[in-house]
C-alpha cells in the first residue's frame, strides 16, 4: 500500500528564510494527522536544541501518523533522535565516488561499515523503530555503489531504501528515468533475497518532481515524500496538494481528507512567509477560476468543458473572473451572485462595455 511522508517539518524548513516556531511546528503536525498522512518527518534533532524539543513534543503528542526524525549516518545523531521518541529514523549517507573521494575521504567499504554500524546500533536501541536508508544522490551515483550500499543496510536492519534525486536531475521520457531506476532497483534487491520498502525524495530543479514521483509509483515505489507547498531546498520537492489530488482523481486512492488541505496551505503560507501563487495547480486563488468570455459561457453550462479537476474534491468554488477578456456569462454570473435580476440586455451590454 502506498504511504505518503509529509517533510514540511524538515524538508520545508531548508528553505531559505523559514521557521516555524515549536507550537506552529505542533498544529502543522496535527493538520496533516487529521488529513491522513502516514509519516510525518519533524526534523533533524541534531542541528539545533528548538528542532529537537519540536520533535519531542510532535513525538509525544498521541497522532495517529507515524512520526520520524533525520538523522546523518553518525551515532550520537541517533541517541538524539531516539530520545525524542521517535518510530522512524531516516539516515542519509551519499555513496557516489566523487563525495567519497571529496567530501568523506573515505573507500565505499569504509562508508558500508558506517552505515551499517549505525543502522544495527538504532535497531538494537528501539527494535520496532522504522529505519530508512538513503544514499543521498541517489540517481547520480554508481548504481553499483548504491545496490551495495543499500543491500548491506537492509542487511543491518533498515526497513526502507529511499532512492533520492537530490538535484532533480531525473527527465521522463530520457534514459535517467525513474520508473526504469526503480524497477531496476527493485530487481537487483529482490534477486538478492531482500523487500525492503522503496521510497523516492524528488526535487523539482527541473520541475519534474510530482512526474517523476508518479513514475516511482507505477514501478512499484511504496512511498513518496512530498511538503506543503513544495517547500525544500532550491526548487523544492513534490507539492503535497497536487500529489494527493492526482492519486486520488486519477489513481483511485481514496485515503485522504483533501478539504481539509485549504486550511494547512494557508497556515503554512502564513507561518512561512511563502505566498501561494495564484495560478498554483490545485490550491491557488486561479486554480478553479475561468476569465476568457469563451471559457466562461461554456463553464457556465457544462463546467467540465473547461475542468478536468471539480473544485469539490477540495471543498472549494469555481469562480468566474471579471475583466477586460469576460463575456456576458461572466456578468450573468456576478450578478446571480448579488442576487440582481431582470437586468434588461441593454444594461447588461452597457455594464459589459
Amino acid at each position: 500500500m502506498l504511504q505518503i511522508l509529509d517533510t514540511t517539518l524538515r524538508e520545508g524548513e531548508q528553505t531559505p528564510g523559514v521557521y516555524f516556531n515549536r507550537h506552529i511546528k505542533l498544529a502543522i503536525a496535527r493538520m496533516l494527522d487529521e488529513i491522513g498522512i502516514d509519516i510525518i518527518e519533524t526534523g533533524h534533532p541534531a542541528v539545533t536544541s528548538e528542532i529537537y524539543d519540536s520533535v519531542k513534543t510532535i513525538s509525544h503528542s498521541g497522532l495517529n501518523s507515524i512520526i520520524g526524525a533525520h538523522s546523518r549516518s553518525i551515532k550520537s545523531d541517533v541517541e538524539l533522535a531516539l530520545e525524542c521518541g521517535v518510530d522512524f529514523l531516516g539516515i542519509f549517507y551519499c555513496v557516489s565516488d566523487e563525495r567519497l573521494d571529496t567530501v568523506f575521504k573515505k573507500d565505499l567499504d569504509e562508508a558500508i561499515n558506517q552505515i551499517t554500524s549505525v543502522i544495527s546500533f538504532a535497531k538494537s536501541q528501539k527494535p520496532n523503530l522504522l529505519i530508512r536508508y538513503t544514499p543521498e544522490d541517489t540517481v547520480r551515483s554508481q548504481f553499483e555503489n548504491v545496490i551495495k550500499a543499500a543491500k548491506a543496510a537492509v542487511i543491518a536492519g533498515a526497513d526502507i531504501i529511499s532512492v533520492a534525486d537530490t538535484t532533480g536531475y531525473m527527465v521522463p521520457g530520457t534514459e535517467r528515468n525513474m520508473f526504469d531506476y526503480i524497477s531496476r532497483l527493485k530487481k537487483e534487491l529482490t534477486d538478492s533475497n531482500l523487500f525492503p520498502k522503496i521510497a523516492v525524495h524528488c526535487h523539482n530543479d527541473r520541475g519534474f518532481a510530482l512526474t517523476n514521483a508518479l513514475d516511482a509509483f507505477r514501478a512499484g515505489a511504496e512511498i513518496i515524500d512530498a511538503s506543503v507547498l513544495g517547500l525544500g531546498e532550491r526548487a523544492g520537492i513534490v507539492d503535497l496538494a497536487q500529489l494527493l489530488v492526482v492519486l486520488t482523481a486519477d489513481y483511485n486512492l481514496k485515503r485522504w481528507d483533501l478539504k481539509k488541505l485549504d486550511e494547512l496551505y494557508q497556515f503554512v503560507s502564513k507561518h512561512s512567509g511563502i505566498p501561494i501563487p495564484v495560478h498554483f495547480p490545485v490550491m491557488g486563488k486561479n486554480a478553479f477560476t475561468h476569465c476568457a468570455g469563451v471559457h466562461t459561457h461554456a463553464a457556465s453550462v457544462n463546467p467540465t468543458h473547461y475542468e478536468s479537476l471539480s473544485p469539490d474534491l477540495l471543498g472549494k468554488e469555481r469562480h468566474f473572473s471579471l475583466d477586460h477578456m469576460s463575456g456576458i456569462a461572466s456578468l450573468k454570473y456576478a450578478f446571480k451572485l448579488l442576487d440582481i435580476t431582470n437586468i434588461d440586455s441593454e444594461i447588461q451590454n452597457a455594464v459589459l462595455n
